[in-house]
């Protein structure tokens, strides 16, 4: 079979490699964000005397778990994303899911909040690399032309799980203990292993490129102006959702039972969100961006008088976790393209940065928060940070056009792979 052989499979086989795919995306989101549900259920079990004397304080402060996954999708995205030079996409994304798997079994069983802290780190370092291989792999199933649907169906387990996953295993975890959830969410990492195991082929290990190659695409300034519109851009984004269940109770004034049906709501936009944001990542993956974080930054300031209301937290949260969702696979695609030959690491690298975000926004949350402000201060904040997002995606932009002046703003040619052998 010729390279990029996942464009001849039949149909029905290209379906249920990309369910196969979404089904990895699906754990991940609902492992990712479900923490943020439980982190008063976190704080009460772990942080018990704590939470009896200041339950905000030791809210926030179990937000620190949130901060480790993060940091280790930060750290694994760049550094497993080099496994792909010595391993197939196949085996290493299967690899990473056998990962995943067991840091979340860790996150499950560990008596202490350390040691919880511990094993959250743990169970970040494959997320990153996962999607940035999931991202590939997709992208070769749809063809050319079609890269951004790809990359936008490649998320979309992580979307469908903020609609589904996050409200369903944070209702078990309230009602069975935040314990059970995780334990939940590790058989669904054990399937996907067994799915993609059925669904991919096998391929060689490639050749022709060494870990230094791979490493080269740190030498583009183009990449790190990415990374940097990916890391800062949305840490308004995670100084919300990161509380948004103390933002339902004690701002919305909302029964804990009913915070599942905001995080409902939240996996509801990013679902709409990621579908638009595919389409308009094939039409400019440059342009996109600039043109959807205005109406992103108004959603932010929106949501300021709008949560004081259960129904205008719930139409606010998924205006705003839509528009956000929307922006995701332009700038997937943008760091792939930024990227050159380093394709994989270039995927990878877009969730690294945007968990960056992801623990400075939820740490900047929690300070406000233990400040003694309440919990509608992350949303005021948040309202701040994404107008400093905005400038910097703008600002982000104008140099990218003054290097590429003749340069395409649609991905109309095809995100070059990486170097992909012969499938066997």
């Amino acid at each position: 079979m010729p390279p990029r052989s996942y464009a001849t499979l039949t149909p029905a086989g290209r379906r249920f490699a990309l369910f196969a795919i979404a089904i990895g995306g699906f754990g991940i989101g609902t492992s990712e964000f479900i923490s943020m549900g439980l982190l008063p259920d976190i704080a009460r079990s772990l942080l018990a005397p704590f939470y009896a004397q200041n339950p905000d304080a030791a809210t926030a402060k179990a937000g620190i778990a949130v901060s480790a996954y993060a940091a280790g999708v930060v750290i694994g995205a760049p550094v497993l994303s080099l496994l792909s030079v010595t391993m197939s996409r196949p085996k290493l994304i299967i690899g990473l899911g056998i990962g995943l798997l067991f840091g979340t079994l860790l996150s499950a069983s560990m008596p202490t909040f350390e040691l919880t802290v511990i094993a959250r780190f743990l169970a970040g370092l494959p997320h990153g690399a996962f999607f940035g291989v999931a991202a590939l792999l997709a992208a070769d199933v749809m063809g050319p032309g079609n890269q951004g649907k790809g990359i936008a169906l490649a998320l979309s387990g992580l979307t469908v799980a903020n609609l589904a996953g996050v409200p369903l295993l944070t209702a078990f975890g309230q009602s069975l203990g935040w314990r059970t959830a995780y334990q939940l969410v590790a058989g669904i990492f054990a399937l996907t292993v067994v799915l993609l195991l059925i669904a991919l082929p096998p391929q060689p290990p490639p050749r022709g490129r060494s870990i230094r190659d791979e490493l080269s695409a740190f030498r583009s300034k183009r990449l790190w102006m990415v990374l940097v519109i990916d890391s800062v851009g949305f840490l308004s984004m995670f100084a919300v959702f990161g509380y948004i269940a103390d933002i339902s109770t004690s701002v919305a004034g909302m029964q804990p039972a009913h915070v599942p049906l905001i995080l409902a709501c939240a996996g509801l936009g990013m679902t709409i969100g990621n579908i638009v944001g595919g389409h308009l990542a094939d039409w400019s993956f440059r342009r996109s961006p600039l043109l959807v974080f205005p109406f992103f930054v108004a959603s932010l300031f929106l949501l300021i008088p709008l949560a004081s209301f259960p129904v205008g937290l719930a139409v606010g949260i998924v205006v705003l976790m839509g528009l956000n969702a929307c922006i995701h696979p332009s700038l997937q695609a943008w760091l792939m393209d930024s990227a050159g030959e380093s394709v994989t690491l270039g995927a990878a690298l877009h969730h690294g940065a945007f968990n960056i975000a992801n623990s400075l926004g939820v740490a900047a949350g929690g300070i406000v928060v233990a400040a003694g402000f309440g919990f509608r201060a992350p949303i005021i904040l948040a309202a701040g940070l994404g107008v400093f997002g905005w400038a910097i995606t703008a600002l982000g932009l104008t140099l990218d056009r003054r290097r590429r002046p003749h340069g395409d703003v649609s991905p109309s040619r095809p995100i070059k792979p990486a170097a992909a052998p012969t499938v066997v």
